[in-house]
């Protein structure tokens, strides 16, 4: 680095934001790790003054690493022990939306009064699918055909992953007519660090649909025109714009450079 670019730089980083001097750091911290572990010919090159200097903050790095890592730990025990905190409160909001149990304040005539008027509803029906709707992202990914299948939805749970760290979601359907499964699950497996977490992969549940009822797909059959020697008709299968398609993430590229934004799925 010349004399004119080491005096610019104090100047430059004080007009960055805060995230992008942590950048910066990360990327000089990056450096001098690259320098001391796979250059120790270079190393060798500098004074013992400046050689001992070097040495003393690549074990200030260390230390830092031992700190981050502790970090790391007493965050996911944290979190884990939030998770066994939500339990009961997700359990209740579980069966009032199903109707297991009744909340208070209605009476066995308000019931009584409402089986004379028209059948008794139980819980809160379509509690999900109108929650989903509510939420702009997911609304977005919801198309109208998906409405039939997601009314079964009765449960959404979200719990945490070890070794890998990461999270699942397990969405509980009734008995339907649209799939054979009762859970379907999307993992989240992630890479943590002092910036945040990021994803390393996603993984689905396969959906085992009933005959003509895949929400993902389109099939339909063209008759042979005429004077074709076919005379069968064909069948053509082709992508269906769904929110089960949710079950089925792309994978990510090993290369995050090679990574765009029509990879990218929730």
């Amino acid at each position: 680095m010349s004399d004119d670019v080491g005096s610019a730089l104090p100047a430059a980083a004080a007009a960055l934001s805060a995230e992008d001097r942590a950048s910066l750091v990360n990327a000089l911290k990056d450096r001098l790790e690259f320098l001391a572990g796979q250059h120790v010919d270079i190393l060798d090159t500098l004074s013992s003054q400046v050689r001992k200097r070097v040495e003393v903050l690549r074990d200030l790095q260390s230390a830092h690493d031992e700190l981050e890592a502790k970090f790391l730990e007493e965050k996911a025990l944290l979190a884990a022990k939030y998770q066994k905190l939500y339990e009961p409160l997700y359990t209740k909001r579980y069966e009032i939306v199903t109707g297991v149990t009744e909340v208070e304040g209605i009476t066995n005539e308000a019931i009584k009064d409402k089986e004379d008027k028209d059948t008794e509803e139980k819980g809160v029906p379509e509690f999900w699918l109108t929650v989903m709707n509510s939420n702009e992202l997911l609304a977005e990914e919801i198309t109208e055909h998906d409405e039939g299948a997601l009314k079964y939805l009765k449960d959404i749970k979200c719990c945490l992953v070890d070794k890998p760290m990461g999270f699942k979601l397990e969405f509980y359907f009734d008995t339907n007519p649209y799939f054979k499964n009762s859970v379907l699950t999307k993992t989240y497996l992630l890479i943590d660090d002092l910036d945040g977490p990021f994803l390393d992969k996603a993984e689905g549940t396969e959906i085992e649909w009933y005959p003509g009822k895949c929400l993902t797909q389109k099939t339909t059959n063209k008759k042979p025109s005429n004077g074709s020697k076919n005379a069968n008709p064909t069948t053509k299968t082709k992508i269906s714009e769904s929110f089960f398609k949710f079950f089925d993430p792309p994978q990510i590229p090993e290369e995050y450079d090679d990574l765009h934004d029509d990879d990218v799925s929730l």
